[in-house]
């Protein structure tokens, strides 16, 4: 419990001290939007570390060399709030995360997504969906990557290679641009916290990144199961990992 405890009183003073980091962030904005925008992920990046170690979390990263340069499509298996603070923490440049819309509504930390350029999806809304994948492609063309869990919520299954299946809209971020996909095997992350609510244990943590690959490399039978292909790769590294 102690853990949680720390965790919780950090959130509370980081969010509270952000009020006026947000108008010196608006301000830098206004002359060097560029430099606000990597300012406000570092500082960001910086308080998911340090979530992260109070945590106990540990973390063995596997193939980050496979992280792009350019903007890319970052697709992950998920089954922890831990996903996102773990894989943020090490986005080498901006990165967008599509999350749920009732996120948005959350005062302080909505305002930080929206400096990071993190997109809101309505799940119930087609229409507004749409809009999100088109906004999401928008910021790919202009050099923004995009990270998006396609299984919509998080899997709760014990087995911890299970997968719910992928959303193949999802993909058309990657399929409208021929960006580079990488497909991220998250193993373990629910044994922080999920999996024994409210405690926060310990836990060794394995993250991978696969070798991305273009919509334009695959095969027309490939294209059409786009996510089932991907899950396909992520499920085998999830497989190797936790052996």
């Amino acid at each position: 419990m102690i853990r949680l405890i720390f965790v919780v009183l950090f959130l509370v003073v980081f969010l509270i001290l952000s009020i006026p980091v947000f108008l010196i962030e608006w301000l830098i904005g206004k002359v060097n939007p560029r430099a606000r925008d990597i300012s406000s992920l570092r500082i960001v990046q910086a308080a998911f570390k340090v979530i992260a170690f109070l945590s106990g979390c540990h973390v063995t990263v596997i193939g980050e060399e496979n992280i792009p340069k350019e903007a890319a499509l970052f697709i992950g298996n998920h089954r922890s709030y831990f996903d996102i603070v773990l894989t943020y923490a090490r986005c080498p440049d901006l990165t967008s995360y599509i999350a749920k819309i009732e996120i948005a509504k959350v005062p302080l930390l909505s305002t930080w997504m929206r400096f990071l350029h993190c997109l809101f999806l309505d799940r119930q809304d087609i229409k507004q969906g749409l809009k999100t994948i088109l906004s999401a492609i928008d910021l790919i063309k202009n050099g923004i990557s995009v990270f998006i869990f396609p299984e919509g919520t998080r899997c709760t299954d014990a087995e911890q290679t299970k997968l719910l299946p992928f959303h193949e809209g999802s993909f058309k971020v990657a399929t409208k641009t021929d960006c580079l996909i990488v497909p991220v095997a998250l193993t373990n992350t629910s044994k922080v916290f999920e999996d024994h609510i409210p405690f926060i244990r310990r836990t060794d943590i394995v993250l991978e990144y696969g070798k991305p690959f273009r919509p334009s490399e695959l095969s027309k039978e490939q294209k059409k199961v786009i996510g089932s292909y991907t899950g396909n790769i992520i499920k085998e590294m999830l497989q190797k990992n936790l052996q």
